[in-house]
């Protein structure tokens, strides 16, 4: 999987873009060649479509993104279903926990939402508010000199003030009181069970979890009493007997909607933990279905 965020920072030619610290805003289009990619971010981020569709799929489901929608995308990982036919012009605004926070204790009023399950991608209002921001963005990517810094932290404030002042955008006011008022174990967990099922590095879920990876290693343990490799290959040995047995999957398709970077490792760590393979799982399914 690589990190959307970075390979932006990364590829400067691909896209414009504007930073102000670890927020980044970028006009992107996207002309990838391949049906899939595997993608996560450190950082949330917010996408206003102006052309082209594109799917994200993650465990919770799969959310189509087309022209003139906006969506909170929640850091960490999906797949991303692309249609190659048509070309995807998006605005990307990548933001961290961090900043979100640091701007929602502005607001003249406090942010309270009644306690509300929130999914990892989460659809925002297009209103005349949010279309109006990212038009006024434009000319400060056309401009021959850089907006000053100030100018540009002003601006990304206004986007997250924007969206915070709009009650329509309900699930997404859920998860910013959780940022505000969620015990940093909650977060941790948070990130954990939402992306168990992706084949990202130790490294990867400690940069998800802003903690560096001794800090990330050391609250897992106190939070969950073992270690995250132990804990992971748990959680995804689970799942993947549940995709075979409930779900139907084949073996192989479950292997990989598991976080397992090949059918033989899976296979033999799978018959280590359950005392039986996952093909016999699967091919007792079939003869008792």
């Amino acid at each position: 999987m690589y990190n959307l965020n970075q390979y932006i920072v990364d590829t400067p030619a691909r896209c414009h873009r504007l930073s102000c610290g670890d927020s980044l805003f970028t006009v992107y289009n996207c002309g990838l060649n391949t049906k899939f990619a595997d993608l996560w971010s450190h950082n949330n981020y917010i996408i206003y479509v102006a052309e082209g569709r594109k799917i994200w799929h993650t465990p919770q489901g799969a959310y189509d993104i087309g022209p003139g929608s906006c969506v909170f995308i929640r850091r960490g990982a999906a797949i991303v279903e692309q249609f190659l036919e048509t070309e995807f012009c998006f605005y990307l605004f990548f933001v961290s926990d961090a900043f979100i926070c640091e701007v929602l204790k502005t607001k003249s009023k406090p942010l309270f939402v009644a306690e509300k399950k929130y999914h990892p991608v989460i659809p925002i209002e297009s209103s005349e508010a949010v279309h109006s921001f990212f038009k006024s963005m434009l000319p400060y990517f056309n401009a021959p000199v850089a907006p000053d810094q100030s100018l540009l932290h002003l601006k990304f404030q206004e986007l997250i003030l924007t969206l915070a002042d709009n009650d329509t955008n309900r699930e997404l006011l859920c998860y910013f009181c959780g940022l505000l008022h969620a015990p940093q174990s909650v977060l941790l967990q948070t990130v954990m069970e939402d992306n168990f099922c992706f084949n990202l590095k130790m490294e990867d879920y400690a940069k998800l979890s802003y903690r560096s990876l001794s800090a990330f290693k050391r609250d897992f343990e106190q939070h969950y009493n073992t270690s995250p490799g132990k804990w992971l290959m748990e959680k995804r040995l689970q799942h993947a007997r549940h995709l075979i047995t409930f779900v139907g999957k084949s073996v192989s398709d479950a292997a990989f909607e598991s976080g397992f970077e090949s059918v033989s490792h899976f296979s033999r760590a799978f018959s280590k933990q359950f005392g039986t393979s996952p093909s016999a799982i699967k091919k007792a399914g079939a003869i008792l279905g």
